[in-house]
C-alpha cells in the first residue's frame, strides 16, 4: 500500500488510529491513509497507459478494518489543498482535508469512514492561483440530477444476463454482417402524453424500444451520449461526468437494464462518445486544479470557437489515460458494443474552423494535431485488443488518410467511418427537381470511386434534420406523393450501396418537423397513409439487408459492387450489381430518379437465367403506385450494357426494383 505526504517517510495504517512519524505531516485525523495506487499503476498512469483507471480514481466504497467508508482519489497535480465537501461535513472545506500522494503522480487521495452510498460530494480545491473552488468528480460514476452539480458516492450493482449475446457478438458485431443502426436521443424519442415535459426513465425506454427495434429490423441502436451533462439543448455533446449514465433517465443500473434487454434480443448497442471537448462549466473539468490542466493552454489549440468549449490536451499522458480509460468503461462496465466518436475532424486539425493565422501549428510547422493522432491510435489499440466484437466509428468529415486502417499499417485503427461526402452528394442530388436530375447524374456514382478506401458507414444522422435543414421527407421535390416516392427511393439506394447503415429516429415514418429535442416524434404521423407506408418500407428494407447475403457480406470490398450501367443520364437510371460470396445471391439494382413509368427497359445480366423481382418501393403497402414486374423474366441472347444476355423489364417511377435469380 502507498503512503502519502508531505515527504518521503512512511507512516503505518493500523486501522483507526493512524502512527505518523516526526518528519510526517499528518493532514486530517478524519480522513485515514489509504491507497488502491500501486507503483506500478502510478508509472502507467504518468506514462498514458493506465486504461482501467475507474478502479483507481474516484469515490470507492470500502470496508477497512471493519469500518465501512469511501476512498477518494482525484488528481490535481497543481493544487495547494484538496478536500472532500458534502452535506456529511456541512460543505466544510477544512474537515476532511486528502493526503498528496508522495510520488510525482499529483494524486491527492484518502479514506472517509461512514460514507454511504448516495452520499452527495465535491472536491474543495485550492488552486495553484490560490482560488478556491468545487469541483465534480472527473471519475464519479453518478451525479445529481441538472441543474444540480454534485457528484453522488456510488456502488453500482447489476447481474447482467446477457451472457450469451456477449459469447455470439464477435460474429454477430463483426465487419461482414448486417449492421442497420437506429440512432436516438433518450429525451424526445418518445414521451408519456400524460406528461409530455418529463423525459422517459431508462426502463420505461426499455419497455417500448426493445419491441420496436425487433418489428422494424434494425440490428443496432446507437444512443446519442447518455453521459452526465448539464445543459440538455446540447443533446449530450457537452459533458461534465464522463463516468456517469445521466440521471435525466435514472439510475446507471437502470441503464445496464435497457442495454441488457436489447442484447437479450440480439440488438447491439453503441454510444456516442466525445472525447473532443468539454464544457466550461465550473464544476466541471476546465481549469480544475487552477491551471489548464485537461485542456491546452494554449487557447489556439485549447478552444473550440465554434462550440465555445475546451480541447483536451492529448499531449498531456494523464489525459490520454483518461479519456481512454473512459472508453474501456463503457465497454467493460456498460457492455457497449461499440463506441461513435465524435467530431473525430475537429480532433485531427489545429486549423478545424479556424483561419490559419489564428489556428497553431505542431512541432514541424503542420496543421495534424500529432497528440490527437497518438490517441486515437492508442485507443484502438486499446479497445480491440481488450474487447472481443465490438467496434469503433469515426465520425470524421476530412479527408485524412486511413482512418480505418489498422494502426500497425500508419492508420487510426477505427472500424468504420461515417461517409459524410456521399451523405452531401446524395441529399444534394436528391433535392433537384426530377427533370434536371440528368444534368446531376454523376453526383451519385462518383462515391463509387472512393468508396472502398476506407470501412464506409452511410450515415443520415441528426445532424440532417435540425438547424433550418428541414425534415427528410422536406428535402425531397415535388408533391406529397413524390416526396415520399423521392425518400422510398433515397432508402432503398441507401441500403444497397456499400458500407454499414445510419438512419435517425423519425425518419423511418417521415417526421415532418426538424427534430426537436424538447417533445416526443411525432407518432400520431403513423395515422396517415404516406408514413405508414414509409415506416413499412424501411422494415422491409431492414429484412431485405440483413436476409441477402450480397447487401452485406462485401461491405467494404469492390468485390460486393459492380456497375451495369452507370451513365444513363438521359433517363436518370442506375443499374449495378450486389455481390455476395456466392455468385446465387447475387442482386440486380435498379433505379428510376424521375416520375416517368420506364416501359421495356432492357438490362443486361450477369449471367442468364430466370430473374425475379423481390423488392420494390413502388409497391401499394408502401403507398406506392403498384406497378410490379410480376411475371419470372427469362433471359434473352440480346446484347446489353455490354453483356451477352439481357431481359426487358418496367421500372416504377421514383421506384427502386431489386431482382434475384428465381426458378
Amino acid at each position: 500500500m502507498s503512503t502519502s505526504g508531505k515527504s518521503s517517510s512512511s507512516k503505518k495504517v493500523t486501522g483507526k488510529k493512524i502512527e505518523t512519524t516526526p518528519v510526517l505531516e499528518e493532514r486530517s485525523k478524519s480522513v485515514w491513509l489509504h491507497s488502491l495506487f500501486t507503483d506500478f499503476d502510478i508509472s502507467l498512469f504518468i506514462s498514458g497507459k493506465h486504461f482501467r483507471l475507474y478502479e483507481k480514481m474516484g469515490a470507492h466504497l470500502l470496508k477497512i478494518d471493519e469500518r465501512d467508508g469511501a476512498y477518494f482519489s482525484v488528481w490535481a497535480p497543481n493544487a495547494q489543498e484538496v478536500s472532500v465537501v458534502g452535506n456529511f461535513n456541512k460543505w466544510d472545506q477544512t474537515a476532511h482535508h486528502l493526503n498528496k500522494r508522495w510520488d510525482a503522480s499529483g494524486i491527492w487521495e484518502g479514506f472517509i469512514p461512514d460514507l454511504k452510498k448516495g452520499e452527495v460530494y465535491k472536491y474543495a480545491i485550492k488552486g495553484f492561483d490560490g482560488v478556491d473552488i468545487q469541483k465534480g468528480d472527473p471519475f464519479a460514476t453518478r451525479w445529481e440530477h441538472p441543474p444540480r452539480t454534485a457528484s453522488v458516492i456510488w456502488d453500482t450493482d447489476y447481474k447482467w444476463g446477457d451472457k450469451p449475446w456477449l459469447k455470439k457478438r464477435p460474429k454477430l458485431n463483426a465487419l461482414n454482417q448486417p449492421m442497420s443502426v437506429y440512432e436516438l436521443h433518450l429525451g424526445s424519442w418518445q414521451r408519456d402524453p400524460a406528461e409530455p415535459k418529463r423525459v422517459l426513465t431508462y426502463k420505461e425506454i426499455a419497455k417500448s424500444l426493445v419491441p420496436y427495434i425487433l418489428d422494424m429490423g434494425f440490428t443496432h441502436v446507437e444512443l446519442m451520449p447518455i453521459m452526465e451533462y448539464p445543459y440538455f439543448p446540447s443533446w449530450g455533446y457537452q459533458i461534465t461526468g464522463y463516468f456517469a449514465a445521466s440521471s435525466r433517465h435514472g439510475t446507471p443500473e437502470e441503464l445496464m437494464y435497457l442495454i441488457d434487454e436489447l442484447h437479450k434480443n440480439n440488438i447491439a448497442v453503441i454510444l456516442d462518445w466525445v472525447p473532443s471537448h468539454f464544457p466550461g462549466d465550473a464544476h466541471g473539468l476546465y481549469h480544475f486544479d487552477g491551471t489548464h490542466l485537461y485542456e491546452h493552454a494554449d487557447m489556439r489549440k485549447g478552444f473550440h470557437p465554434d462550440w465555445k468549449s475546451y480541447i483536451f490536451n492529448y499531449d498531456r499522458n494523464e489525459v490520454r489515460s483518461f479519456l481512454i480509460s473512459n472508453a474501456l468503461y463503457w465497454l467493460d462496465q456498460f457492455h457497449a458494443d461499440g463506441l461513435r466518436v465524435d467530431a473525430v475532424a475537429s480532433m485531427l486539425y489545429f486549423n478545424f474552423s479556424r483561419k490559419e493565422e489564428d489556428a497553431a501549428t505542431n512541432e514541424f510547422g503542420g496543421s495534424e494535431n500529432l497528440g490527437a493522432i497518438q490517441f486515437l491510435k492508442d485507443l484502438n489499440e486499446a479497445v480491440y485488443g481488450n474487447f472481443e466484437g465490438v467496434q469503433t466509428i469515426a465520425e470524421e468529415s476530412s479527408t485524412y488518410p486511413g482512418v480505418t486502417h489498422p494502426v500497425h499499417a500508419g492508420g487510426l485503427g477505427f472500424g468504420m467511418k461515417w461517409m459524410m461526402g456521399w451523405m452531401n452528394d446524395t441529399l444534394k442530388y436528391f433535392k433537384n427537381d426530377p427533370i434536371n436530375r440528368k444534368f446531376h447524374h454523376h453526383q451519385l456514382t462518383f462515391s463509387i470511386t472512393y468508396a472502398f478506401s476506407e470501412n464506409f458507414m452511410l450515415p443520415f444522422s441528426h445532424d440532417e434534420v435540425v438547424h433550418g435543414k428541414s425534415s427528410m421527407i422536406y428535402k425531397m421535390p415535388g408533391d406529397e406523393w413524390q416526396k415520399f416516392a423521392n425518400l422510398r427511393l433515397l432508402y432503398a439506394y441507401m441500403f444497397t450501396q456499400p458500407g454499414t447503415k445510419l438512419l435517425f429516429m423519425g425518419n423511418e415514418f417521415a417526421q415532418t418537423h426538424e427534430w426537436d429535442f424538447k417533445s416526443s416524434l411525432d407518432w400520431h404521423l403513423l395515422q396517415h397513409a404516406p408514413h405508414l407506408g414509409m415506416q413499412k418500407t424501411v422494415r422491409a428494407i431492414n429484412n431485405l439487408y440483413r436476409s441477402e447475403p450480397a447487401l452485406y457480406e462485401h461491405s467494404f470490398s469492390y468485390e460486393g459492387f459492380e456497375w451495369i450501367n452507370a451513365d444513363d443520364a438521359a433517363h436518370s437510371v442506375y443499374i449495378y450489381l450486389r455481390k455476395g460470396t456466392k455468385a446465387k445471391d447475387t442482386l440486380i439494382v435498379i433505379l428510376n430518379m424521375t416520375p416517368v413509368y420506364r416501359e421495356h427497359y432492357l438490362v443486361g445480366l450477369p449471367f442468364k437465367g430466370k430473374w425475379k423481382e423481390i423488392f420494390n418501393t413502388d409497391a401499394k403497402e408502401f403507398f406506392g403506385s403498384g406497378k410490379h414486374n410480376e411475371k419470372l423474366m427469362i433471359s434473352e441472347e440480346v446484347a446489353c450494357h455490354g453483356r451477352e444476355n439481357s431481359i426487358s423489364l418496367n421500372i416504377p417511377p421514383l421506384g427502386a426494383i431489386i431482382l434475384k435469380q428465381g426458378k
